[in-house]
């Protein structure tokens, strides 16, 4: 058997094998996992490199240069050719009284897209990574859970949990170059299932994220003022007990009735929330924010339209100008009176809160979905990499630039809250009561028009606010064509444009219930129940397949054969215990503990809880679904089932490294 490596593509490596006998023609073999043979070029006793850059594992050195598979396959020789299966030639060359056949091998396939740069990667990633729940899920959960104790176990939560998951899927995007749906035909077959409920909860997030975006453009829009419209009570949407409650009103009483004129734009004015009585009523859908959404659609759509070509140009100025923003707002913020109050109150720490199980399980949580592992952006970014890219080192550069860039936001938040407290005259846990969208939407925007050159600060704030969203968007959608695009690449390949499209007008439709007069009712709905429990069940099973079905000892000969070097004790170990129990722990707690859901004054019925765990169960039904299907339809006994799809190379004597 003559194993040869055929050449490289922009990063992917092809293989094929030809049996040789006497003058007998050669048979050629294609096979759609790379690098086989690199693999061994590496590792092999008898490998060689011709001047030309090709190698052949018998030690024999191929007599023509390789050529990009852009067509249909040709081998040269210098005696005589013969037509090979599937268009491909081969040849017969003297050398030395032996003969070395050299083959050409190309593919019918188009050639993977990949990244323009290496920072395109890196951006998109952290752009998707850093998102709106670093600026106010993680301060707000940090004070909360005792300031700056709570670092204590969020960053062992992210060093055994989160970075061993990030790394996982970046090594196996890169090395299978698959998306979400079909790299599970080099894993295990019969858990499949798993990509078609990442890609339902893709869908379920971009139903209500991308609002979120809108009612930041809404407030853009009405930024463009020489008063900002939340800084008075004397508007239309006002009501009687709207009152500024600033050190400077010396004429206005506070009581607990009382709102503020931030707080009445946001809920009145923006949201409308009072003109819906709940979820069994959702009233109408508020055209300026149907605008606002089909603009924040509109730019999807160009974004990512032709693929990572111009997503990852897009994501230099999406990714950056948030950085720019926090930078500039921490300046302004520290030099603010009282901003002080709010840096003690972030990072004091409270040593006692660690006995508390809800500290963990926040820590867990938060770090869990801030990294992002699970729903399918790591696999397709990764997949579109050159296969020997140092994927360790990127999983621990983006990691931390998002961790440090939470730690940054509530330094951000945090002085602009101290100085709230230091003008109302209260304390600041009095001011930090609102959590979630309110803290941004009410009380760093009622800060903001109380600075001097309020306009701009707001101008640049919720730039940043759309900036952060439409990264993660770009990365979520990115994560479902791709998964689309390599599950059913005859019929979608040549319609991506089509296809994208359609998926973009799908998320809009599916996202007119968050524009409802009750729609903020809907995106709670959908952020505790519809992402939440379903994607660390997903992760759970992923995990799980890779490390003990898979095999943790292939999965590392994969990682040196595209890295160069074996992964260490601690990762190995992580993989194949730690992590599933780090899973197991968030999914145990939202069981034991299931969270209160309310929003404003409105408590969700219990009803609503049975409809957040369908809407949930409604994507991870389809990994058992699956399962089943596929154990009905497959031959052979179990254990050739799940590895059915592995391709038997041990009879050719390469290393389990190389099966697919």
């Amino acid at each position: 058997m003559l194993t040869v490596d055929q050449g490289e593509n922009e990063g992917e490596k092809d293989k094929g094998s030809v049996e040789v006998g006497g003058d007998e023609e050669g048979t050629q073999q294609q096979d759609s996992q790379p690098m086989l043979a690199d693999g061994l070029a590496d590792r092999g006793p008898k490998s060689l490199t011709s001047s030309s850059g090709q190698q052949v594992s018998n030690g024999f050195t191929t007599s023509t240069p390789q050529s990009p598979r852009e067509g249909p396959g040709t081998a040269a020789c210098a005696a005589g050719t013969a037509p090979g299966p599937g268009g491909g030639t081969g040849s017969l060359a003297p050398l030395g009284g032996l003969r070395t056949l050299v083959v050409q091998q190309t593919s019918l396939e188009r050639p993977r897209e990949t990244w323009s740069k290496k920072m395109d990667f890196l951006l998109s990633v952290i752009g998707y990574a850093v998102d709106l729940g670093n600026v106010w899920r993680f301060p707000y959960i940090c004070y909360q859970n005792g300031g700056g104790a709570f670092l204590l176990p969020y960053l062992l939560m992210a060093v055994f949990g989160g970075v061993p998951l990030f790394y996982m899927e970046l090594a196996l995007g890169q090395f299978h170059r698959s998306g979400c749906i079909s790299i599970w035909k080099h894993i295990c077959p019969i858990f499949k299932g798993i990509g078609f409920a990442i890609c339902i909860i893709a869908l379920y997030i971009a139903f209500y994220y991308n609002t979120i975006m809108a009612w930041a453009l809404y407030y853009l829009l009405s930024s463009f003022r020489p008063t900002l419209p939340w800084t008075t009570c004397s508007n239309s949407w006002n009501t009687a007990n709207c009152h500024r409650y600033m050190s400077s009103d010396h004429n206005v009483t506070w009581s607990n009735w009382s709102t503020s004129p931030a707080e009445e734009f946001y809920t009145r004015q923006v949201l409308q929330v009072h003109r819906s009585p709940g979820l069994h009523q959702l009233g109408s859908v508020s055209w300026q924010l149907a605008l606002c959404l089909l603009f924040i659609f509109t730019i999807v759509y160009f974004s990512i339209w032709k693929g990572v070509k111009t997503s990852g140009k897009v994501v230099w100025v999406t990714a950056t100008f948030p950085y720019l923003v926090l930078l500039v707002l921490l300046v302004r913020g520290a030099t603010l009176p009282g901003a002080w109050r709010g840096v003690v109150f972030y990072l004091k720490p409270d040593w006692e809160k660690l006995l508390s199980t809800t500290v963990w399980i926040d820590a867990a949580a938060q770090i869990f979905f801030s990294l992002g592992p699970g729903f399918g952006v790591l696999l397709a970014f990764a997949s579109y990499n050159p296969f020997h890219n140092n994927c360790y080192k990127d999983a621990l550069v983006t990691s931390s630039v998002n961790c440090l860039t939470s730690f940054l936001s509530g330094f951000v938040i945090f002085t602009v809250l101290g100085y709230m407290a230091e003008m109302r005259q209260q304390s600041v846990d009095a001011v930090a009561k609102d959590a979630g969208p309110s803290l941004l939407f009410i009380i760093y925007a009622e800060a903001i028009a109380n600075m001097p050159a309020a306009t701009f600060f707001a101008i640049i704030f919720f730039l940043m606010i759309i900036m952060l969203g439409l990264d993660s968007t770009f990365a979520g959608l990115e994560g479902v064509i791709t998964a689309m695009l390599d599950e059913f690449p005859h019929v979608l390949a040549k319609r991506r444009e089509w296809f994208v499209f359609g998926l973009v007008c799908v998320c809009y439709l599916g996202a007119l219930s968050t524009l409802t007069y009750g729609g903020a009712f809907v995106v709670k709905l959908f952020e505790e129940y519809a992402t939440g429990p379903a994607v660390i069940t997903v992760v759970l099973l992923e995990v799980i397949a890779v490390s003990w079905f898979y095999g943790t000892q292939r999965f590392c000969n994969d990682i040196q054969v595209m890295l160069g070097f074996y992964p260490g004790c601690f990762w190995r170990v992580c993989w194949v215990a730690i992590c599933p129990c780090f899973l197991l722990f968030i999914i145990i707690s939202f069981l034991a503990f299931p969270p209160e859901v309310r929003l404003f004054n409105y408590h969700y019925p219990p009803w609503t809880t049975v409809l957040g765990y369908c809407i949930g169960v409604s994507s991870f039904i389809c990994v058992p679904a699956y399962m089943f299907y596929h154990l009905l339809n497959a031959k052979g006994t179990f254990k050739q089932i799940h590895s059915g799809s592995r391709l038997s190379v041990h009879s050719q004597g390469l290393p389990s490294s190389a099966s697919t």
